[in-house]
């Protein structure tokens, strides 16, 4: 799989998010959308009318990561709403398979994040169900933490598992993600990464996208 960058507005500034779409458009091939609830996670950032309205403001499409309280309620309308991937947690879904199937059956690629404590193995069986599976490399919640390096080798079983399954699911890694760590996590199987504070941090956030993309595509020889 080709590598992919999906910058993340996590930490970039709230009040002029267009703005902060446009500074990575072309360079970047999604756009993260970290919607919490302050219940799931102890943080509290945007919604869907945030995220509907964001969707007609840029040409990016939008990489929703849902860390709420009760994705299988709130997961399909954020495909509705004009996201192209929406991202629920395993740990907070109570019918996943359903909720996965409405995420794809509403337009959208349908994506299943694990924790960092959460093994990977039990949901092999859910390969089919979906397009992407995310692994947390920090704890969910917050921006600018510190990369978890125990996370690799599940990166490493994750990619194991995704070619005994013969599909084509991506895998993507959220969390301290910088020109630090992306090759680790290249090297690992990882081939979507999710930057922030590396992308919005940056004097100018589309060289660091480019940067950051020529790294991981260095890592992994594509």
């Amino acid at each position: 799989m080709a590598v992919q960058i999906s910058p993340s507005i996590l930490t970039a500034d709230f009040a002029h998010l267009a703005d902060v779409a446009a500074q990575v458009d072309g360079a970047a091939d999604w756009l993260h959308v970290d919607v919490m609830d302050n219940h799931f996670v102890p943080n509290l950032t945007i919604g869907l009318p945030v995220v509907a309205s964001l969707a007609k403001a840029t040409g990016l499409p939008l990489d929703c990561h849902l860390m709420i309280e009760d994705p299988d309620r709130w997961a399909p309308d954020y495909a509705g709403a004009g996201a192209g991937s929406v991202t629920i947690h395993a740990e907070a879904a109570r019918a996943p398979v359903r909720t996965l199937r409405e995420i794809r059956a509403a337009g959208a690629r349908a994506g299943l994040a694990l924790n960092p404590a959460t093994p990977v193995r039990p949901y092999e069986d859910l390969l089919g169900e979906i397009d992407m599976l995310l692994l947390m490399t920090v704890e969910p919640g917050f921006g600018g933490q510190r990369f978890l390096d125990i996370v690799l080798p599940k990166v490493r079983a994750a990619r194991e598992m995704i070619a005994r399954h013969g599909g084509e699911v991506w895998l993507q890694v959220d969390g301290g993600v910088s020109a630090d760590t992306i090759e680790r996590c290249a090297e690992a199987g990882a081939d979507v990464f999710v930057a922030g504070n590396a992308v919005y941090g940056s004097a100018d956030p589309a060289r660091a996208v480019q940067d950051l993309r020529a790294l991981a595509t260095r890592a992994t020889g594509t």
